[in-house]
């Protein structure tokens, strides 16, 4: 029998977020490991003594057994497989997290599987609770997020003519898709303009598609911006988390 057309079913998932339902009942939206993005309600969960209730915490990945109704599906049952509450507690790390996680809503579709960030998201957010600076993980998960999406900016060489940068400065055309040079530079770039030195960090962090998320190589300011301007060009707008992430960055904060 088709696995999608099985009444009862199970599979990993990690909480992206939950709205309440009703008096007591709560829609969860998860990203799973087998189906991609789906939405399933927990009866009862709001109630005192659930058993659901602490395994369906945000950011927490879980072992779901799940009954198909007929318009949202039932969780019948929930084990936890890695709990990351106690690690992002702290207002950065949950901050971080929460623009992980964004992300990951904003840009997957729902009932697609795309194990390749599955793997990316799970990795991240258990480094996010081990980082000593949290939100540097953060433009790392961009690059390789938009690479495993097939966004990836080109920036081996002028995304337009195709000349090398070598030890010359780029700028970042969202239109092309990656880093030009100054002739094909796009008007008014000037605040998305990368020096030779940012040119090299952003390569860095988008090398290595595979493997455990860290800030191996530290975002500059100019490539972390860059980043930020492809990642909010191809969703269309700037994530409510980021401008979080940035007003706890704030000197005073």
């Amino acid at each position: 029998m088709n696995a999608r057309r099985e009444r009862a079913y199970k599979t990993n998932a990690i909480v992206l977020r939950g709205r309440n339902l009703g008096e007591a009942d709560k829609i969860y939206t998860f990203f799973s490991e087998e189906r991609g993005k789906l939405d399933a309600v927990a009866k009862g969960v709001r109630r005192a003594h659930s058993r659901l209730a602490g395994r369906l915490e945000f950011a927490s990945e879980a072992a779901l057994t799940l009954h198909r109704g007929r318009s949202l599906d039932v969780i019948t049952g929930a084990e936890i497989v890695r709990a990351h509450w106690a690690g992002i507690v702290a207002p950065s790390a949950f901050a971080t997290a929460h623009v992980l996680i964004e992300l990951v809503d904003a840009f997957c579709e729902p009932d697609l599987a795309m194990p390749d960030v599955y793997a990316l998201l799970r990795g991240a957010l258990g480094a996010v609770g081990a980082a000593d600076d949290p939100a540097g993980l953060v433009p790392r998960f961009q690059a390789r997020l938009l690479g495993a999406l097939g966004f990836a900016p080109a920036a081996s060489a002028c995304v337009r003519c195709g000349a090398p940068f070598d030890a010359a400065p780029a700028w970042v055309d969202l239109e092309a898709g990656g880093l030009v040079c100054e002739a094909c530079r796009p008007q008014n770039s000037r605040e998305l303009a990368l020096a030779p030195a940012d040119v090299s960090n952003f390569r860095a962090l988008a090398a290595g598609t595979h493997g455990p998320i860290r800030p191996v190589a530290l975002a500059s300011p100019a490539a972390a911006r860059a980043l930020d301007a492809f990642v909010s060009w191809h969703l269309g707008k700037r994530t409510k988390s980021g401008a979080l992430l940035d007003d706890l960055a704030r000197p005073g904060r």
